[in-house]
């Protein structure tokens, strides 16, 4: 270990430093940041181009897809579906504990036949819905000819 020593009168002091907590310190300190720095790169989010870098000369103009400012949400609650189409809404309520699927198709495809170019449907899931249900809607609307988009929250 180190040393420390005196060249003065009398008795020399004998100091010694002990490092081992300090080496144990580093370790766990190393170890820390391995792990977090693991962690950190599991929750980037990966964007195509920053904002704030320079717009290439070969890039286009990016155009928003047809029909995006229309909004297009379907919540899936437990007392059934709620249909958001622009401003409008339409509730489609369980039909004897069932959801209603018939219903949404119906209403989905007059959407997609008043609004061809609209791509996608937003869908909002409460908690307690189970996962069947989820799949269901979304089989629902890719029947209808839509992409269906999850939001996380739930539905407000």
């Amino acid at each position: 270990m180190a040393h420390i020593s005196t060249g003065g009168r009398g008795r020399e002091p004998n100091v010694e430093l002990n490092l081992v907590p300090v080496i144990d310190l580093m370790s766990v300190l190393i170890t820390f940041l391995l792990i977090s720095a693991v962690w950190t790169q599991v929750s980037m989010i990966q964007l195509g181009a920053s904002f704030a870098s320079p717009k290439d000369a070969s890039q286009k103009d990016i155009t928003p897809p047809p029909m995006e400012d229309l909004v297009l949400k379907l919540d899936i609650r437990a007392n059934g579906y709620i249909l958001y189409i622009g401003k409008e809404v339409r509730t489609l309520p369980m039909l004897n504990g069932v959801y209603d699927k018939e219903s949404l198709l119906a209403e989905l495809t007059k959407v997609k036949q008043m609004f061809p170019t609209k791509g996608g449907v937003k869908m909002a899931i409460s908690d307690e819905i189970q996962y069947e249900h989820v799949v269901a809607a979304m089989d629902i609307g890719l029947k209808a000819g839509f992409s269906p988009e999850l939001l996380t929250g739930g539905p407000n």
